[in-house]
């Protein structure tokens, strides 16, 4: 059975839980300038680029991994969500790139391992891979709209440096998430697929407004018309707004994706101070209204998420059965910014 067909199994008798954000965990230790940059002689000031934490201060990052997985999540992302060379040079540490990738899949490849070896349970290291801070849908300059700070094979070279070293470390699924242009989505697809054809793929998006909508435009039906392609294990949305406003949303793309369903909310939305207030019972009773309804496979936690949020939500969903998956509707799908589904 490939890791595939095990994930599929397993998420078809429970709702299966994913871990919590490392930003907000990172951010509580209140860490210096010195703890992020450890002995690399870097140019510039390091302070909030967590991903090279993982070679600074892994034992922290080893800390947090450890406390999703206790608190009950089956899948465990690497904190690696800037670890490419794009996000990077805004730090000056384009050449550690690879070096930050491996060991941030090598941090949560063990604690699977050795908690496995304990309770025998499995859990699954999904890569993360950010979105970047550039676009290949929209122009950066309102005077030129054909410009483009990059391009696709570009990035596709790109992402393809960052899979091939999570692979590296452990890494078994590329998790390609806070999707806000679907054109870099499919970039990270297409690298993706030169590192190893078979690996899985999990996509998640990000809307930017109650309308629900991407920044490229596209609606969740457009979206999943333009992936469904790859073939993704699992489909779905994080980050964006909490629960709540993201209801509707998640059952939107329930309805049409012939894949599991992976849904994971900020903890609310943010005060004025960037914080984030929202209880874990209020997000777990929230998120525990999406599988009584029966529109989740994998649930988890974004932006503003603990441990408690994740132990919470797990404890939550645990009643209720994971959603049945539609069978495959065999119609033409093109998508623009809206889809278009034509009759077989």
């Amino acid at each position: 059975m490939t890791l595939a067909e095990q994930l599929r199994a397993a998420a078809a008798d429970r709702i299966l839980i994913k871990d919590g954000a490392f930003g907000t965990q990172i951010q509580d230790r209140r860490l210096k300038e010195a703890d992020y940059r450890g002995a690399f002689a870097l140019g510039r000031d390091q302070k909030g680029n967590n991903d090279l934490l993982n070679l600074t201060r892994p034992e922290l990052i080893g800390e947090i991994v450890d406390n999703f997985a206790l608190a009950g999540a089956d899948i465990l992302a690497t904190n690696s969500f800037n670890a490419n060379r794009i996000s990077q040079a805004d730090y000056g540490a384009e050449a550690l790139v690879g070096e930050i990738n491996v060991a941030a899949a090598r941090i949560v490849r063990e604690t699977a391992d050795r908690l496995a070896q304990k309770d025998g349970r499995k859990r699954y290291v999904a890569g993360a891979l950010g979105p970047t801070n550039k676009t290949l849908s929209l122009s950066p300059d309102v005077n030129d709209p054909g410009f483009r700070e990059i391009d696709f094979d570009t990035l596709s070279d790109v992402y393809v440096e960052q899979i091939e070293a999570l692979v590296e470390g452990g890494a078994e699924i590329a998790l390609i998430e806070t999707v806000f242009d679907t054109l870099n989505a499919k970039a990270a697809i297409h690298a993706a697929r030169r590192v190893d054809p078979d690996l899985p793929i999990m996509l998640s998006m990000t809307i930017t407004d109650l309308s629900g909508r991407n920044l490229s435009g596209h609606s969740i039906e457009a979206f999943w018309a333009s992936v469904r392609h790859a073939k993704p294990l699992s489909i779905g949305l994080n980050c964006s707004f909490g629960a709540a406003q993201l209801r509707a949303h998640v059952a939107t793309l329930s309805a049409v994706a012939d894949t599991l369903i992976m849904a994971y909310p900020n903890a609310g939305l943010p005060n004025d101070l960037g914080e984030y207030d929202e209880c874990p019972h209020t997000t777990s009773s929230q998120v525990r209204e999406w599988a009584s309804q029966g529109i989740v496979n994998i649930v988890g936690g974004c932006c503003g998420t603990t441990p408690e949020h994740i132990r919470a939500i797990a404890e939550a969903v645990r009643p209720f059965a994971p959603r049945q998956l539609p069978p495959p509707q065999q119609r033409t799908r093109l998508a623009g910014i809206e889809p278009m589904i034509l009759a077989a």
